[in-house]
């Protein structure tokens, strides 16, 4: 696959990047390298190969997904300037 110049105007114009015109035959060139590269990439043959999501295995760290009734809402109002029955106090806003 090959970029051509309008099509190296359309992505600056999609990207909102202001391209002159002394501009588009270095990006054309920096554009085409990246396709080829990318389709270097795809040539790869990668039959048997794991999706993997780090470069050495290991499992995540997960909590048990369990349903409380919190029990912290004295913890959670306690740096607050004003509360109420472990309620937020704001001025009101509105007239």
């Amino acid at each position: 696959m090959s970029v051509d110049e309008t099509t190296v105007r359309r992505i600056a114009h999609l990207a909102r990047i202001a391209v002159t015109d002394e501009e588009v035959g270095p990006l054309q060139g920096e554009l085409n390298a990246i396709l080829a590269f990318v389709e270097q990439l795809g040539a790869v043959d990668v039959a048997g190969v794991e999706p993997m999501t780090s470069v050495t295995p290991m499992r995540m760290k997960k909590r048990e997904d369990v349903v409380t009734a919190g029990g912290r809402a004295a913890d959670i109002v306690a740096n607050a300037p004003e509360t109420e029955d472990n309620y937020f106090l704001v001025p009101k806003v509105v007239e």
